[in-house]
C-alpha cells in the first residue's frame, strides 16, 4: 500500500510556501498623475475656455450690431417723421383750400374776371400736391376699393345694389402717408353687406 503523502501546488511548483511573493498591501492611496496626463487636462481646459469666450465675443458683436442698425433706423425715422406735425397743418390747410374752392358758385366759372383767379388757384392746389409728394406725402384715393381699416376710417355705410359689403363707394375727405406711415386715415363711406353676410371688420 503506497503511503506517500499527497503533494501541494507548493510542493509541484519547486518554491517553498515562505520563498513565494505575498500580494503587496493595499494602502490606499491614488496614483499621481503624470505630467503628460496634467498637461493635456490643462490643453482640454483652456480649449474650453477660448471656446466660450469666443461664443460670448460673438454674441456681443451680434448685440453691438443690431444696436447699430437700431439706432440708424431711429435716425432715419426721426429724420423721415420729424415733419409729421408740420405736415398736417399743411393737410389742414389744403383741405380748407380745396373746400373753397368747390364753394365758388359754377356760374362765376364763366365769369372772366373770376375764371382767371379760379385758375390760378387750382394750380396752386395742383402745386401743393406736388410739393407734398416730393417730400414723401401721398394722397389716399381707395374709391372704388375694398376697406382697408389701417387706411380708412368709416363715417357711413349705405346699400348699394349689385355691390358686396366693405366697398369705398365715397371719400368724404382724402387721407395721407408720409413716407408710407400713416398720417391721416381716409374718411369714407363704404357699401354695406346684406344682411347675413359677413360684416366689415372696422377695427385696426
Amino acid at each position: 500500500m503506497n503511503t506517500e503523502p499527497e503533494k501541494t501546488p507548493e510542493d509541484l511548483s519547486g518554491i517553498a510556501p515562505e520563498q513565494q511573493q505575498a500580494p503587496a498591501p493595499d494602502t490606499g492611496e491614488r496614483q499621481e498623475p503624470t505630467a503628460e496626463e496634467i498637461a493635456a487636462s490643462r490643453i482640454k481646459s483652456l480649449e474650453a475656455d477660448v471656446l466660450d469666450a469666443k461664443e460670448k465675443m460673438m454674441r456681443a458683436l451680434a448685440d453691438a450690431e443690431n444696436t447699430r442698425r437700431r439706432a440708424v433706423k431711429d435716425r432715419e425715422d426721426a429724420s423721415k417723421f420729424a415733419v409729421s406735425g408740420f405736415a398736417k397743418d399743411l393737410l389742414d390747410f389744403s383741405d380748407n383750400f380745396q373746400r373753397a374752392l368747390a364753394a365758388i358758385p359754377e356760374e362765376l366759372h364763366s365769369d372772366e374776371r373770376v375764371s382767371g383767379i379760379i385758375v390760378g388757384l387750382q394750380a396752386m392746389d395742383s402745386q401743393l400736391l406736388k410739393t407734398f409728394e416730393k417730400n414723401g406725402i401721398k394722397k389716399i384715393e381707395p374709391m372704388d376699393e375694398p376697406f382697408n381699416p389701417n387706411f380708412h376710417e368709416v363715417m357711413f355705410e349705405a346699400p348699394i345694389p349689385g355691390k358686396p359689403g366693405g366697398i369705398i363707394i365715397q371719400v368724404v375727405e382724402a387721407g395721407y402717408v408720409l413716407n408710407d406711415r400713416l398720417l391721416r386715415a381716409a374718411k369714407v363711406g363704404i357699401s354695406k353687406a346684406d344682411s347675413g353676410n359677413h360684416q366689415v371688420d372696422r377695427s385696426a
